[in-house]
């Protein structure tokens, strides 16, 4: 016995009839929506003025952005030379090589 199996897309936004899937990106997280044509294109007039200002996120070798966190993030060889000296002068231990404990960098943070 054969079957037909028919897929109908409904509007996300309003519930009618959808005619494509609109994928994005936001703060690190991917979504899709359904969308009619007319309901797809008033999003792209919508954020065109930020789409026009964006740069190309770098890569990371997984195919997605490389993300920096701030304070207590990866350090430059300087930086970490800076935060290494300051822990000795303030009475916290750490080795002369390898990786600073995040609580060292993090009191670093503070005081600076």
């Amino acid at each position: 016995m054969a079957q037909k199996v028919e897929v109908h897309l409904e509007d996300d936004l309003d519930g009618g009839p959808a005619d494509n899937t609109v994928s994005l990106a936001l703060d690190g997280k991917d979504y899709e929506i359904d969308l009619s044509d007319a309901n797809a294109e008033r999003l792209r007039e919508a954020l065109q003025p930020f789409v026009a200002a964006v740069r190309k996120a770098p890569v990371g070798t997984n195919g997605r952005r490389k993300r920096t966190t701030g304070a207590g993030s990866s350090s430059s060889a300087g930086e970490t030379a800076g935060i290494r000296a300051w822990a000795k002068e303030n009475g916290h231990q750490v080795s002369d090589r390898g990786r600073i404990h995040q609580s060292v960098k993090d009191t670093y943070y503070a005081a600076h």
